[in-house]
């Protein structure tokens, strides 16, 4: 049903509730809350961290509108006991006509640093006189446009009476596991009395999602013909006699993980394998193992990344360890008339190793007798491009590889299509990188130190979460960095890199940074996959408290990659207990699968296995809290479905529709 079917929903409240992808009643009751707030639990602002998020009671003073700053805002006066902020709205000139003098319920960010006028910015209120009529628990919902807290409020409870609710597991299952009614966990979820409502209700939603995920693996992973092919022929000797190429000796866990590809090589089925290790653990040269092994049994080979810079690192490192074949390489930015020349000769067998990005597995790309293919960074890859792979050779082995360890328990089910080898032990000659929380005493010392380092040619990182300016003037842009730093330090050559930019630029800046044009690049998360830049010996994250464990540990592992030694700095956006506990973990640690193990414990099943690690297949579900025991019912309850409660071909044609990335694989 379309939201115009809602009362008090016009055709401009409409475009605002599209501004957040969502278009109809079902998008409208799955838009989860991402706070909520306890009306009986009250803060003081003078007990409030800097950066905390919190709801207190004041008193409204006064209201000034000013319609032609750079960025418009309304700005109130409020005291508290005699305690004087003010609370600041940028771009939303509505809250003028809804807040006059008296007494009101604030929540949001306050900024409350170094003794400066404290203030909480953006912040959702509500008439204290209401108090009465909000119970319990309030839900506090992501806006766009003129919406409001009580407008989304408003439309959801409408949309709940209005949505019907289809579980798709089994009703015997239901019945077997007490599951409550999904019309019952979305109310918990948006009308909660208490957190526990809150907690039961996340845990029978998110089930159902896990429940529909897994089983689409288990269908991917079932229904696949994995006889083998070809036979290959290469020997332990030539294959030890390779790897005595490499200027180092493999650690036990590198030859683990080459023995158990040669073994899968050998066996009567195809391999399709997940290696999972630590940043720096040696996964590329087990995969040089791997496709050796093609190669020298007379068959094809082919290597993808994620970008055209990893791209053409790999192809440096293949034509180094395989003189005596022929490797090319094929991106997007191959000129046409090479891209022909590539295609032609793969498919008359001419060439041996092809490393690319995803130009690689486009349709009119025909291989003669491919066998064995790679993808570094699994995690930018989803299934149906490794089924585009599976389908450029019959009978294809496939190994992808990820940096992102997360706990073998959990990977046996996210990773369901796949085989999962992990290597927990990193080179010898490989240091481990000095992390420090700076405080923003230190700031100034900190960039004088980066100063330094570039007279010596070391090159540094800075990376923030945002790209654009923030609203509510607590996070820093990469934009903004960029010039703030191209200020404070104009003897230093600074590049800007982010997610926006063409991927050509994007390319050419990684290229020139590698090669010592600059000294330092500002960027967001993008260069947590990249290519090894030997002479970056500091990382410096803005805000690391935003960031999960795992992934400062992977933006960590970007430095260090040379033979010098490397730090990271942390710097910090909020004073808070929580924040420094959280991020003494990756100051005090270095190994990622106990960071993986702290990140899942700390963060709970919603947001380390939310977007972070699931791209867009779980991204409805990121605010929803529950524990990863959730998980390991939906896989119990998947286990049982499959020993006969279910049709799979529908279940197949279910999954598919909502999980898109599938759909390719599951159909088929």
């Amino acid at each position: 049903m379309e939201l115009s079917t809602l009362k008090y929903i016009s055709e401009k409240r409409e475009k605002d509730f599209n501004k957040l992808n969502i278009y109809s009643l079902e998008q409208l009751v799955r838009h989860f809350p991402r706070d909520y707030l306890d009306l009986s639990k009250t803060t003081l602002l003078k007990d409030a961290y800097h950066n905390d998020v919190i709801l207190t009671r004041c008193e409204v003073m006064g209201v000034e509108v000013n319609r032609y700053a750079r960025r418009p805002f309304v700005k109130a006066t409020c005291q508290q006991g005699g305690y004087m902020f003010t609370a600041i709205w940028f771009n939303q000139m509505y809250v003028a006509t809804k807040l006059t003098r008296g007494e009101y319920l604030f929540y949001g960010r306050v900024q409350n640093r170094y003794g400066l006028a404290c203030q909480m910015t953006n912040p959702s209120f509500e008439s204290a006189q209401r108090n009465s009529v909000l119970k319990g628990l309030v839900p506090v919902y992501s806006l766009s446009g003129n919406l409001t807290q009580g407008i989304v409020r408003t439309a959801v409870r409408q949309a709940l009476e209005k949505t019907r609710y289809l579980s798709h597991i089994p009703a015997p299952l239901i019945k077997k596991y007490s599951l409550m009614p999904l019309s019952e966990a979305y109310r918990k979820v948006h009308c909660p009395a208490n957190f526990a409502e809150v907690k039961a209700g996340s845990e029978r939603i998110a089930l159902e999602e896990y429940f529909l995920l897994i089983s689409a693996f288990k269908v991917i992973k079932g229904g696949r013909d994995d006889a083998r092919m070809r036979q290959y022929t290469v020997t332990r000797n030539q294959l030890n006699g390779f790897i005595s190429r490499f200027p180092f000796e493999f650690t036990a866990g590198q030859k683990e993980a080459v023995e158990a590809v040669f073994n899968s090589v050998h066996s009567p089925h195809s391999m399709n394998m997940l290696l999972q290790g630590d940043v720096g653990s040696g996964k590329t040269a087990v995969a040089l193992s791997g496709i050796y092994m093609a190669v020298k049994s007379g068959f094809q080979a082919a290597m993808l990344a994620p970008t055209e810079v990893l791209a053409r690192q790999n192809a440096e490192l293949l034509k180094k360890y395989f003189p005596d074949f022929a490797v090319r390489t094929l991106t997007g930015s191959t000129p046409a008339s090479e891209k022909r020349t590539i295609k032609n000769e793969l498919a008359k067998g001419l060439i041996n190793i092809v490393c690319g990005t995803h130009a690689v597995i486009q349709s009119d790309v025909v291989f003669k007798n491919l066998a064995f293919a790679v993808c570094d960074e699994q995690h930018r890859f989803g299934v149906a491009q490794r089924a585009s792979l599976l389908e450029k050779g019959e009978g294809c082995d496939v190994l992808v590889m990820s940096a992102t360890p997360i706990p073998r328990t959990l990977s046996l089910i996210f990773y369901g299509d796949l085989d999962v080898t992990t290597i927990k032990d990193k080179p010898r000659s490989r240091q481990d990188i000095s992390t420090s929380i700076i405080p923003e005493r230190k700031y100034g010392d900190m960039l004088a130190y980066v100063a330094q380092q570039a007279k010596l040619g070391n090159q540094t990182y800075f990376v923030c979460p945002k790209i654009e300016e923030d609203e509510e003037g607590t996070i820093m842009s990469v934009t903004e960095l960029y010039e703030d730093l191209q200020a404070k330090m104009p003897q230093v050559r600074v590049a800007l890199l982010h997610g926006k930019m063409r991927d050509k630029q994007k390319n050419e800046i990684m290229a020139d940074f590698k090669n010592k044009k600059f000294d330092c690049l500002v960027s967001t998360t993008v260069i947590e996959v990249g290519v090894d830049v030997p002479d970056a010996t500091t990382m410096i994250i803005y805000n690391a408290e935003r960031f999960g464990l795992s992934q400062l540990h992977q933006l960590r592992g970007r430095v260090g990659r040379g033979d010098k030694k490397s730090y990271c700095f942390l710097l910090i956006g909020s004073d808070s207990e929580d924040a420094r506990e959280r991020l003494g973990v990756i100051k005090n640690c270095t190994d990622g699968f106990e960071i993986a193990e702290a990140d899942l414990k700390i963060r709970g099943g919603g947001d380390f296995l939310g977007t972070r690690q699931s791209g867009k297949m779980l991204s409805e579900i990121k605010n929803l809290k529950f524990p990863v025991e959730t998980v390991f019912t939906a896989k119990a309850i998947v286990d049982d479905a499959f020993s006969g409660w279910l049709d799979v071909g529908e279940l197949a044609r279910i999954a598919a529709e909502k999980y898109n990335e599938l759909a390719s694989v599951a159909m088929n």
